[in-house]
């Protein structure tokens, strides 16, 4: 009877380590969810103003030359102004294609606990 008793309260104290492992885990994985968030909200904000600014200064720097040039060169200091512009907008676009398709480092801690829990659990079997 005693050994059905150490059992029980054995198998207790293993289900009650696992629930707070897995508490753990979620808690970390929420932090993280948090985190990411955070940063992603911080990023918009900064690159939104920044593109405010640099849009002023190119429509500001483009107005410049053009009127710098007005006698005699306006249309195709209007061309080339248009071209690199264009040409910006598509290295751009690239460069923001490639970012989209790198992988997110999201919950990289996480599943690095878990794989540790998981190494863990098998060693002691």
């Amino acid at each position: 009877m005693t050994d059905s008793i150490g059992l029980m309260e054995s198998s207790k104290r293993v289900v009650s380590t696992l629930l707070t492992i897995f508490q753990t885990r979620l808690e970390l994985l929420s932090n993280e969810i948090e985190e990411e968030r955070l940063r992603v909200r911080q990023m918009l904000f900064y690159g939104s103003i920044a593109l405010f600014f640099f849009g002023l200064s190119i429509m500001l720097m483009t107005v410049f030359i053009v009127v710098l040039f007005w006698d005699s060169y306006r249309l195709p200091v209007l061309g080339g102004l248009a071209a690199l512009f264009f040409l910006a907008g598509l290295l751009v676009w690239n460069s923001l294609q490639c970012a989209a398709s790198e992988r997110s480092k999201l919950f990289s801690s996480s599943l690095a606990e878990l794989d540790e829990d998981r190494a863990r659990l098998v060693s002691r079997s």
